[in-house]
């Protein structure tokens, strides 16, 4: 077990209890448990790249917590009516299908590599960000009017690209 892994390990912790917040609307301790997730999985990756913490383990568990927190904060926060569950529902959708895509491919004996693409990385740059809105405006009574709408638009169509470029690297793989 490497540091950056406990760290790890440590945000898959907050997840529930980040959730529990949610579900009592206790808006400032779930940003703040937010905002501790993502300087968590920043300090994670600094420490194991530039340390050569690195581990097999790491490579799966990092992207899984990841996974979980965004997950788990778009559903809970539809559910207690924070974001509309359209937008939820995007986001869950584009992560099930590439598990099932993944499981196919493993079961018809032909795996997958799943490598992060650009717009997978700017898709959850914009997750995280309108997370973080939606926590902060409920925690701290913020309204930016059309910025919300905008930026909701702007997940959605980044989820829904990179969904589509997973899907084509997938079919391409699976049929080449």
């Amino acid at each position: 077990m490497t540091i950056p892994n406990f760290i790890t390990i440590a945000r898959l912790i907050i997840v529930p209890i980040l959730i529990v917040m949610i579900m009592q609307q206790r808006w400032a301790a779930a940003f703040i448990l937010f905002v501790v997730a993502g300087i968590s999985d920043a300090v994670d990756g600094f420490i194991a790249r530039h340390f050569n913490m690195q581990s097999e383990f790491g490579a799966y568990i990092d992207p899984l917590a990841d996974k979980s927190l965004l997950v788990s904060i778009y559903v809970t926060l539809a559910l207690v009516g924070a974001i509309p569950s359209w937008l939820a529902i995007v986001v869950v959708s584009r992560d099930a299908m590439i598990v099932a895509a993944v499981l196919l491919s493993w079961v018809m004996h032909r795996p997958v590599a799943i490598k992060p693409l650009l717009v997978s990385k700017l898709n959850t740059g914009a997750q995280i960000a309108f997370a973080a809105f939606a926590l902060a405006a409920n925690a701290f009574g913020l309204n930016l009017g059309g910025f919300e709408e905008a930026a909701m638009l702007a997940v959605a169509a980044l989820t829904i690209a990179s969904a589509g470029a997973y899907l084509g690297g997938w079919l391409r793989h699976m049929t080449g």
